[in-house]
């Protein structure tokens, strides 16, 4: 017998992917049902037929028609979200568990985990996840910062940001920097190469070569960078590879050095270098900044 208010037509769209949804290997059980109740529905089945092709009971044919009577195919591929049966925690101790996070720091620790708020607070450690969760907590990070007093910060940092956004004319704006006490390793003796199956190896023994700095100069807009390696990091050094930059970028473009305020880069043999060759202007960032 059929229901007497279900009136369900099919259009050529709806039926094929229905009927798609239930030859394919993948698609779920629970919507293969589905399909096949809306399907057997279209082509004039009683809810008696129905419940033998597909092995369910009366009420459930009879949703599951409800469901596609009101929101289409995609209702059959949702299912119904059931309320918890945890009531939700109240909002007044939420947000305790949040000013406790924020004000304080638990005894013998340097910040809160779930356990301990757990048993201060009297719930779960789960329930103390769930609140930081919403209110994006992460007692376990720390980011670190340092304020710069230098009196022109505001004047350095706005023409060196100026620089990077609108670089001169016919000008290159590298980024200097250095890195020094590399360790120069080697390993001990060479390692197999990377083949099907199997990752490429390494020896756990290595040599000691001594220490290495770095000088690098980035063009930031174009990614090019300048590079070189050397044993000391003195202003002997630094002139180097001033001389270095000099030979890459190519007369006669000016080139504008952004660099922080380490001795060599100030020393008497460089500012008489940076008298002799006026395209080299050098920019300081502020004391205590990146």
């Amino acid at each position: 017998m059929r229901r007497p208010d279900i009136c369900l037509f099919l259009g050529p769209a709806d039926r094929a992917e229905l009927e798609a949804l239930l030859i394919a290997r993948n698609t779920p059980r629970k919507l293969v049902w589905r399909a096949a109740i809306v399907l057997a529905t279209a082509d004039g089945a009683g809810t008696v037929e129905i419940m033998r092709r597909t092995g369910v009971s009366k009420p459930t044919v009879w949703r599951w028609q409800t469901r596609y009577l009101d929101e289409g195919i995609a209702g059959l591929k949702r299912d119904k979200t059931r309320p918890s049966r945890v009531p939700p925690l109240p909002m007044e101790l939420r947000l305790k568990v949040i000013a406790k996070n924020v004000q304080e720091t638990p005894p013998n620790a340097t910040h809160w985990s779930r356990a301990m708020m757990a048993e201060a607070m009297g719930i779960s450690p789960s329930s103390v996840g769930r609140i930081w969760a919403d209110a994006g907590l992460k007692p376990h990070l720390t980011h670190g910062f340092k304020v710069s007093n230098d009196p022109m910060f505001e004047e350095k940092v706005t023409e060196i940001v100026g620089l990077y956004l609108d670089p001169p004319d016919r000008a290159v704006v590298p980024c200097v920097d250095e890195k020094s006490q590399i360790q120069a390793l080697d390993r001990s003796q060479p390692g197999l190469p990377l083949k099907k199956g199997r990752a490429a190896t390494m020896t756990h023994n290595y040599k000691r070569h001594g220490t290495t700095t770095l000088f690098a100069a980035l063009d930031v807009k174009s990614g090019v960078v300048i590079g070189e390696c050397m044993p000391r990091h003195r202003a002997k050094e630094f002139l180097s590879f001033l001389r270095r930059i000099d030979r890459a970028v190519k007369k006669p473009r000016d080139i504008p050095l952004v660099l922080d305020n380490y001795a060599t880069h100030k020393t008497p043999e460089v500012q008489a270098w940076l008298a002799k060759h006026p395209r080299f202007k050098l920019h300081f960032t502020p004391t205590s900044a990146s």
